[in-house]
């Protein structure tokens, strides 16, 4: 059984180390080394070799026999199968959001409608993340069902990898603010056929762009997997 210290420390480094990953602060098939990361997080190696292990199993990184460890690549398969996930569940959620919200929050969802844009007005790439997903979560959270958000979180990380490169482009920020404006308008007005209309065309708005992102960024991508059918 692993010492508390090391578990805190492990726990700490792979959160760290999966945020990096998804934000594209460690670039797909970047090289990992184990003494780097113990140097940079002033630890011993066991705990940086448990959240490697850790990383490699949940296939943010790839361990290669002989070779060395690196980022993975993005997984278009699985992004293609979260995606197919999320419409399922938030085309509900959203539904039942427009149909059960209240004044206060129509008040709470337009101020942070406001937030997300501030943070494209000032550009700031990972608070544009931020919101996104707090937009998301109150989403779910109005319909009544907090736990849908959690289970969403908990599989779309391939997905969160492709949104933090489509952010590199200012414009794309612009597009996602006006589409949950869109959203948050419908909802608000107990639209709940427009709602789901909304966030349907939202989460497929990430396939329209695929193609020019996986061009741009050929070598962060894995279309190995990739399942040819339509959303």
């Amino acid at each position: 059984m692993a010492h508390p210290a090391t578990r805190h420390s492990t726990d700490q480094i792979y959160s760290v180390l999966r945020s990096d990953v998804i934000s594209g602060a460690l670039k797909p098939r970047e090289s990992m080394s184990e003494a780097r990361m113990a140097l940079r997080f002033g630890v011993s190696r066991t705990p940086v070799r448990e959240a490697f292990k850790r990383l490699v199993d949940e296939g943010f990184l790839v361990a290669v026999p002989q070779v060395g460890t690196f980022v993975s690549p993005i997984d278009l398969g699985a992004v293609h199968d979260s995606q197919f996930v999320r419409e399922t569940l938030e085309c509900r959620t959203v539904v039942l959001a427009a149909q059960r919200i209240g004044e206060a929050d129509c008040r709470r969802l337009a101020a942070q409608v406001e937030e997300q844009a501030e943070a494209v007005r000032s550009g700031n790439r990972s608070e544009i993340f931020r919101l996104d997903e707090v937009f998301h979560a109150e989403i779910s959270r109005i319909a009544g069902h907090r736990a849908v958000w959690s289970m969403i979180e908990g599989m779309k990380a391939q997905m969160d990898r492709v949104r933090c490169l489509s952010l590199e482009t200012p414009s794309w920020s612009e597009v996602i603010l006006n589409e949950h404006k869109i959203i948050a308008a419908c909802v608000m007005k107990h639209d709940a056929k427009g709602a789901e209309a909304a966030m349907r065309a939202h989460l497929r708005t990430v396939f329209a762009t695929i193609d020019t992102i996986a061009k741009d960024h050929a070598d962060a991508f894995d279309d190995s997997r990739l399942a040819h059918e339509d959303p």
